[in-house]
């Protein structure tokens, strides 16, 4: 995992006003959101390994992530990297495997590529110049 400091960092936003800018790009709320913080993740590559953009955020004011209107801080983006296994996951433990095909991680905090490095910078930078300069950002001091 490596942090990307960011001017996004703090920002508070309504939920529906970044999904709006940012799923027409590439980005979806990652799979491991619970009802007060998430993620916005890009995926940048898939060839042996996910390469993520990863974008926190937290509900404000113990809002929950469901509630229609809620506002969003964000925290320090980060780019991650998944290595996965190939085929199917031979430790595999489910009653009903037709259904749970896919394979475990083999390495759930891969080393992120030096080369990739730059290109998650710049995702990030898009990310900033799309919220901070066409949408109304409420900053929590």
């Amino acid at each position: 995992m490596i942090e990307v400091p960011s001017r996004l960092e703090n920002e508070t936003f309504k939920l529906i006003d970044v999904e709006k800018k940012l799923k027409p790009i590439g980005y979806v709320i990652g799979g491991g959101w619970e009802y007060d913080h998430g993620y916005f993740d890009y995926k940048m590559e898939d060839d042996g390994s996910y390469l993520f953009v990863r974008l926190p955020f937290s509900a404000v004011d113990g809002e929950e992530l469901d509630v229609k209107g809620v506002h969003v801080t964000f925290g320090r983006p980060f780019l991650l990297a998944h290595k996965y296994q190939r085929g199917l996951d031979d430790h595999a433990q489910d009653p009903n495997p037709l259904f749970n095909q896919f394979s475990e991680p083999q390495d759930s905090d891969a080393e992120f590529p030096e080369e990739w490095i730059q290109s998650g910078q710049e995702y990030v930078q898009e990310v900033e110049e799309i919220l901070l300069h066409n949408m109304d950002v409420t900053s929590q001091e």
